[in-house]
């Protein structure tokens, strides 16, 4: 049974899949939710549903992450979703591929950098950064695309360093891998893939919303592999023997 949320949420990329789904959950929760996306109209559509508000922008552009902080203000809650694929071949254009980077990448340190603060200044709050199992799936179980999930290992990298640095300001950030949903981006995929249901993201970020698992910020957490109910009874052998995470074995 997850917890009634209380506070403010925000929530990138949140006008549709995943990220509409993950603000929808924590609206129902009891959440005030502002939701970002490029999209006014997907946007403006997920805020009225929820009875949340709108932000429409680019994560990767400087000037709208602070035009949305300066909105917004303080949040309880960080959820940074926004992200795209990019091209499938292993190098294509220069600036093609360094996009992914300024979406997946750049927003996520910008909204970090921007809202950490002032959770810092609050006494507290929590971040989730969407990531993926591409971050560490060998290189034939996925596309030949390299900066996706080139892009996706570095937003685990930042938040298990960034975890380390908040977690004593009472600030905790956590890495998730949504696993692989059935979404716009994935449309072109086959039906015989192993589909995640697309309520497993939106209820780990809920649980993730209450703070019962703050021990494990930092950590690689799976929605469909990690669900709520029995990662609560795995915490303790998690940091025991150094799980739920990406290390180098010799």
């Amino acid at each position: 049974m997850l917890s009634e949320l209380r506070g403010t949420a925000l929530v990138t990329g949140g006008g549709r899949g995943i990220g509409a789904n993950i603000a929808r959950e924590l609206a129902r929760a009891g959440m005030e939710v502002a939701v970002t996306g490029r999209t006014a109209a997907e946007v403006q559509a997920v805020a009225e549903e929820i009875g949340g508000s709108a932000l429409v922008g680019d994560v990767s552009r400087r000037e709208d992450v602070a035009r949305w902080c300066g909105d917004v203000g303080a949040v309880d809650l960080l959820v940074n979703n926004a992200g795209i694929s990019g091209p499938s071949e292993a190098l294509p254009g220069v600036d093609e591929w360094w996009h992914v980077f300024e979406v997946n990448v750049l927003g996520v340190y910008m909204c970090c950098r921007a809202w950490a603060p002032l959770m810092v200044e609050r006494g507290g709050g929590r971040i989730v950064n969407v990531a993926s199992g591409s971050a560490y799936l060998p290189p034939g179980q996925q596309p030949s695309s390299t900066a996706y999930p080139a892009s996706k290992a570095a937003v685990h990298r930042f938040s298990e360093v960034l975890a380390a640095d908040l977690a004593p300001k009472k600030v905790f950030v956590f890495s998730i891998s949504p696993g692989l949903v059935r979404t716009a981006m994935t449309s072109a995929f086959g039906d015989d893939l192993p589909w995640t249901p697309p309520e497993a993201a939106p209820r780990l970020v809920h649980a993730l919303a209450g703070g019962e698992f703050d021990a494990l910020a930092g950590r690689y957490l799976h929605a469909e592999h990690d669900p709520p109910e029995t990662l609560r009874a795995r915490i303790d052998t998690i940091l025991a023997d150094d799980l739920n995470a990406v290390r180098l074995r010799r």
